[in-house]
């Protein structure tokens, strides 16, 4: 047999049982509604159906024109960074809106889910409405007997295939999304569903959406990556008055923004001791000792993580525009292991730069030319 029914009827993949017991399902469904109530059912889920996917493309097109008038809007008003003793709610609010304004698709996406929202909640009523009136002719047709039985089993047959066809696209997506997943091998297993994903879903969907969909969702997940590391920036919003003091007094003849990064990353490389016992802790029993900025200041020990948000804590208390960054540092050994450093903002050259204060005693990394070279953004 080919086509639609080119599986084996033996195998017992579970992505084929349950594509198959949807159909099933849906055709009982409609067995027992008749053809009077599986039409009325076919004729509502058309129509909220339409109106999903109409709000779908309304919310797009407007997410891609308030879009780029938002950053606009977002420069222009010029977001000031929240002074250190600020409250929860600024320093969140804060964090938020500059992703708006530093993340493009983070921010498309935010203005598309509002629109969709917006969309839905307007059409919600009128949708329930017509679709309750326009589905009432159907109440005529027979519910009852050979006739109307078979024409409900049909309708619902048909319903339970739209349905599978659905899950099936999810599961492609999926597949096209994390071709290495854990579930991608045992998806592509299922007969049934090789065959539905080669005559429609791929056909209709073109090979350019395997190509493009990886490379959006790893775009995504970069400022996603982004916007989690700034959870730091809300978890360390409270810098203690015994930082903020030595912080201005390590700047305080300093001018300029990367003339005060500089000391403050003199000061953390050579004031705070590596902590080789926390290390050995994780390392051997599994215990990670969690340390604040404060806790790091006062011990003058941690290990990279530790002296990451402790410069980050210190350099917002001179107003300087910094973010922890963690990803890969090269181990001198020939291979990479978990690392964490900064990047600080400097308005004098418009850029943000890398520096790793964990490593200042062993040379310059300080934006040193080929500091990509030994660190590897998480993203």
């Amino acid at each position: 047999m080919s086509g639609w029914f080119a599986w084996n009827v033996q195998e017992t993949n579970l992505v084929t049982a349950v594509l198959l017991a949807i159909v099933a399902l849906s055709l009982l469904q409609g067995i027992r509604k008749g053809g009077g109530g599986s039409a009325r059912q076919l004729f509502s889920f058309l129509i909220h159906s339409v109106v999903t996917v109409g709000a779908v493309v309304l919310s797009a097109y407007a997410a891609s024109s308030v879009s780029a008038r938002l950053r606009e809007w977002l420069m222009e008003t010029g977001l000031t960074r929240p002074s250190p003793g600020a409250s929860y709610f600024k320093q969140f609010s804060y964090t938020v809106m500059a992703g708006l304004r530093d993340l493009p698709l983070f921010r498309f996406a935010v203005v598309f889910l509002l629109c969709y929202m917006i969309i839905r909640l307007l059409t919600g009523l009128f949708t329930r409405w017509f679709a309750l009136i326009g589905s009432a002719p159907f109440a005529l047709l027979p519910s009852g007997g050979v006739v109307g039985r078979s024409a409900g089993g049909a309708i619902g047959a048909a319903m339970g295939a739209v349905r599978a066809l659905l899950l099936t696209a999810l599961l492609f997506g999926y597949c096209a999304l994390f071709p290495q997943g854990p579930y991608t091998s045992y998806i592509e297993q299922s007969g049934l569903y090789r065959e539905v994903a080669a005559q429609v879903i791929r056909p209709a969907a073109g090979p350019l959406l395997e190509k493009r969909l990886p490379v959006f969702a790893q775009a995504m997940s970069g400022e996603l990556d982004q916007l989690w590391l700034r959870r730091y920036d809300v978890i360390d919003a409270e810098v203690p008055d015994d930082i903020v003091r030595a912080a201005k007094e390590i700047t305080k003849d300093k001018t300029g923004d990367e003339a005060k990064a500089r000391a403050l990353y003199e000061w953390v490389g050579s004031r705070i001791a590596y902590d080789h016992d926390k290390v050995t802790a994780y390392e051997v029993r599994g215990e990670w000792r969690e340390q604040n900025p404060e806790q790091t200041f006062e011990t003058r020990k941690g290990v990279c993580i530790d002296y990451a948000r402790l410069y980050a804590a210190m350099a917002r208390a001179v107003d300087l525009d910094v973010r922890v960054v963690t990803g890969q540092g090269y181990d001198g050994r020939g291979g990479f292991g978990a690392h964490a450093w900064n990047e600080v903002y400097l308005s004098e050259t418009g850029k943000w730069v890398p520096l790793d204060p964990t490593w200042a005693n062993s040379g310059n990394w300080f934006n040193s030319p080929r500091f990509s070279d030994t660190h590897i953004r998480q993203a």
